[in-house]
């Protein structure tokens, strides 16, 4: 027999990684491609481990660019500052790993906006933000970031794949200055969530070497479902679980 759990404050995941589930969108952009809003994040590693339907991520790094196949059981993820737009190639259903969990719903990610919406805080502010809910005026409004998104990426692309980097190097260079006065509040979360997560482990690692590992004594199983169905990420439909510390609500900036 199983009894109730015993109460307790929500742990973070394993890593203290950041997760939700994404159905890519099926927008058709200017470029006739269906899919998400370019991005990057500044110090978040995201993976994508695909659970259904076929796709592409399409990156922007130093490397150039890549249009990388997904497809159910493949995985791609890439580093910080790698501009990623998910491409929905059909019925594209993904689980999203994130590094320091927190940080991307703390502003950790800048929409490929044209240079005059970047250079103007308020005016990209404007842009990024959606309504709440997740009725017709929300998808109207992440359709139209969306495709502002994709305006300026279809400039930085186009010009990386002629060999000129300056405009993606630029838009690094922007999106840094944008979440500069954020990074206090990062920290905070990072120290609270990854950095304490690695501690305990050290910590356990001692206890065992020293012949008294008595954190086993708080062994315990969590359980979590997802909280919000459907809300309007980055790069498509988006089922979040509102996790204290580990994954926030999805705030729609």
């Amino acid at each position: 027999m199983v009894s109730d759990p015993k109460p307790a404050l929500p742990h973070p995941l394993p890593g203290a990684i950041g997760l939700s589930h994404l159905s890519g969108y099926d927008w058709e952009a200017a470029d006739g491609v269906c899919g998400g809003s370019p991005h990057l994040h500044l110090v978040c590693t995201e993976a994508y481990v695909v659970t259904g339907g076929r796709g592409a991520v399409q990156t922007l790094s130093p490397d150039g660019y890549r249009d990388i196949p997904l497809a159910a059981g493949s995985l791609a993820w890439f580093t910080p500052g790698t501009v990623h737009r998910m491409v929905q190639g059909g019925d594209l259903r993904i689980t999203v790993l994130m590094q320091n969990s927190g940080l991307p719903e703390a502003g950790d990610a800048v929409f490929t906006f044209p240079p005059e919406v970047l250079a103007d805080p308020e005016r990209y502010a404007a842009a990024a933000k959606l309504p709440p809910g997740t009725g017709p005026e929300t998808a109207a409004a992440a359709r139209r970031r969306r495709d502002l998104a994709v305006e300026g990426y279809l400039v930085l692309r186009e010009a990386l794949e002629a060999g000129d980097n300056a405009p993606y190097l630029e838009f690094q260079r922007a999106a840094a200055r944008i979440v500069r006065d954020k990074v206090p509040t990062w920290r905070e979360l990072w120290r609270a969530g990854a950095l304490a997560t690695a501690e305990r482990t050290g910590a356990q690692l001692d206890a065992l070497e020293a012949g008294e590992p008595v954190h086993l004594g708080e062994a315990t199983a969590h359980e979590a479902a997802p909280t919000r169905l459907g809300g309007f990420g980055m790069c498509g439909r988006r089922d979040e679980y509102n996790l204290p510390g580990t994954t926030l609500p999805y705030q729609g900036e």
